[in-house]
């Protein structure tokens, strides 16, 4: 939540700020603005997206060599001018930007307040940035050692990048709980909250930890902790290609990740799963399998989509691996009093590997003794680094908002996994073992089929595009498919949904039903098939619309749906990772029918690096 993009180095710093802004975008889109240090520190901001900022600055003195940019998802206070980053100091010699949530901020202000402070701005940002400056005044200390000194009293997740008008040849940055990575390049320096704004300049890049302070000149990277003991930087090289973080030709980034999911699963087995010779090989899980194959319980973690994904891997692990399985959402997980045991083992998922809730679970996990495996898509973030062990999905960067070859990703390691563990347990016969290999190998030629059929789609979601409730159900395997097809068409489309095992219509949600709702079966050919027949009919009965997701050939469900969208025949463990795929595209195509921003969904930002 919020994008954070810095220059400084002998190129003109605004075009690689605002071409970093824009490719940052995703992670929040309320406001703009950037600093600029030349003969004097300039501050620029703007309500709205990266190109109203843009817009405003045609014709204004732009020339700078080091700058620093932010675009917002707001926390505290209105999406505005004057609640937009960067923010300045009174005396108007320091510009910081901030991602995060100062949890104390409201302490700090009274204080400031008693000593004559006056506040511009509603937010938290502003509030640290004056704390810093007042200390830097009192102390008469440095940049550097004001802002060490301030972070030791705050309360709070951050990346905080200040630029110093007595220094314009340096810029500070400091990180708790937000990520940062630093570029580094020939005579100059890239800071960004990931690597998309960085990888056509350089593929050398640093990624900052918590507690950590950089210190930041065109030739030269210093890291510190807080107590100000240097740290040798550990360099890495960027795993990321410039074309996987533009649009190809696709109308959305929605759309193109949607289709990219033939080849991202493909990439996500490679290496991995060989059907042929009847093998997974996944050196996290290698590692630790001791532990998971004896653990008492498993305990997955996560939020929104990925908490999807763990409810699919919740069937999925106990039906191979007879191991209990618990789905916690993260940001209850961390303020319950959970009882942990030494030797249960926590997954966590997170697209971003950054998810704020997410992060200070397992943290609560680890300190208690338990196992970390993390299933994470970005390389160097925060989850993959705590964690024990882990495994990548290998899906590449996911720019749309809302999360769609993440969530296949996901489920294709967790079945990987799922199955590792139930070979090394002699909980799955040799036969069921090579079958799912087989099915999970051919996952990606049939997700291309359902691709197919995206012109079928269009046109059901035409037809819905003006319903103002949706009812999404499911059994067994495909009712967190219900769930997330739910999630999807209330980010994209703005309508509301609801999703529910089907059994569960029965117990309050049939009320709802009458001619004007449209209900979403997925209803795949599985153990559940005759049941949820038995439901259909039941909203039939009622005069319900019915729109079924089903299995080809699937001749008793099309005769009595309105609609129906078909998928290859699959495995039941496997169905989910097809059947998702109509719900993703029936989202997207509905919001595009509506008119609306399906990349950028109002309210929402990609990494929830904040509680």
């Amino acid at each position: 939540m919020c994008g954070i993009v810095a220059y400084i180095g002998p190129k003109e710093a605004y075009p690689i700020i605002l071409k970093g802004l824009k490719r940052l975008e995703y992670r929040g889109y309320d406001s703009s603005g950037v600093a600029l240090m030349n003969d004097e520190l300039r501050t620029y901001k703007k309500k709205g997206k990266v190109a109203e900022l843009e817009e405003k600055l045609v014709g204004r003195d732009v020339h700078a060599n080091a700058g620093i940019g932010h675009t917002r998802w707001a926390t505290h206070g209105e999406p505005c001018d004057r609640n937009a980053h960067p923010h300045t100091s009174a005396n108007g010699k320091l510009a910081m930007v901030h991602n995060g949530i100062i949890e104390n901020y409201a302490l700090l202000k009274k204080e400031l307040e008693n000593k004559g402070y006056k506040f511009e701005s509603d937010t938290d940002t502003e509030v640290l940035l004056k704390f810093i400056e007042d200390i830097q005044v009192n102390n008469n200390c440095s940049l550097e050692e004001a802002v060490r000194i301030a972070l030791k009293r705050v309360v709070g997740a951050y990346v905080i990048l200040l630029l110093d008008q007595d220094n314009p040849d340096t810029i500070i940055a400091a990180r708790k709980g937000s990520p940062l990575v630093i570029g580094i390049g020939k005579g100059e320096h890239f800071l960004a909250s990931d690597a998309s704004p960085i990888i056509e300049y350089t593929k050398e890049v640093v990624y900052v930890n918590d507690y950590e302070l950089a210190i930041i000149k065109a030739d030269e990277l210093v890291l510190k902790n807080l107590g100000n003991e240097k740290i040798t930087p550990y360099v890495q090289k960027l795993d990321m290609e410039l074309a996987a973080i533009e649009k190809g030709g696709y109308d959305h980034f929605m759309l193109k990740e949607i289709f990219e999911q033939p080849s991202t699963i493909q990439d996500c087995l490679r290496g991995r799963l060989d059907a042929a010779a009847g093998t997974i090989t996944m050196a996290g899980v290698e590692k630790y399998m001791e532990a998971l194959v004896n653990a008492p319980r498993i305990i997955m973690i996560a939020c929104g989509t990925s908490w999807h994904a763990g409810l699919v891997a919740e069937y999925v692990f106990e039906e191979l691996c007879r191991i209990p399985v618990e789905v916690e959402y993260a940001s209850e997980f961390r303020y319950r009093n959970p009882i942990v045991n030494k030797g249960d083992v926590i997954i966590a998922i997170s697209q971003s590997g950054e998810t704020a809730d997410t992060l200070v679970a397992i943290e609560k996990a680890k300190e208690q003794g338990a196992i970390i495996f993390g299933v994470v898509n970005a390389v160097g973030s925060s989850i993959a680094r705590i964690s024990h062990a882990g495994a990548y999905t290998h899906a590449g960067p996911e720019i749309g908002v809302a999360s769609t070859k993440a969530f296949t990703a996901q489920l294709a390691v967790l079945n990987m996994i799922a199955l590792k563990i139930a070979q090394t347990k002699g909980t799955i016969t040799k036969e069921r073992y090579l079958h799912l290999l087989n099915e999970m190998q051919d996952v990606p030629e049939k997700v291309a089929t359902v691709l197919s059929s995206s012109e079928h789609i269009k046109a059901v979601a035409e037809k819905y595009k003006d319903a103002r409730d949706f009812l999404y159900l499911g059994r067994g395997y495909n009712f967190p498919v219900a769930l997330e097809g739910a999630l999807k068409l209330k980010e994209i489309s703005y309508i509301h949904a609801e999703g529910y095992p089907a059994a569960e219509m029965k117990h309050g949600p049939i009320a709802l039903v009458d001619e004007q709702l449209p209900v979403v079966f997925v209803a795949t050919k599985d153990a559940y098939h005759e049941k949820i027949v038995s439901n259909i009919q039941e909203i039939k009965a009622r005069k319900g619309m019915v729109l079924a997701t089903i299995t080809e050939g699937d001749d008793t469900i099309s005769g009595m749906a309105d609609d129906v969208l078909t998928v290859p025949s699959a495995d039941e463990l496997i169905a989910p990772m097809l059947s998702v795929i109509p719900m993703q595209l029936l989202a997207y195509y509905v919001g595009v029918a509506k008119g609306l921003d399906v990349d950028k969904p109002r309210n929402l930002a990609k990494s929830v690096t904040v509680e």
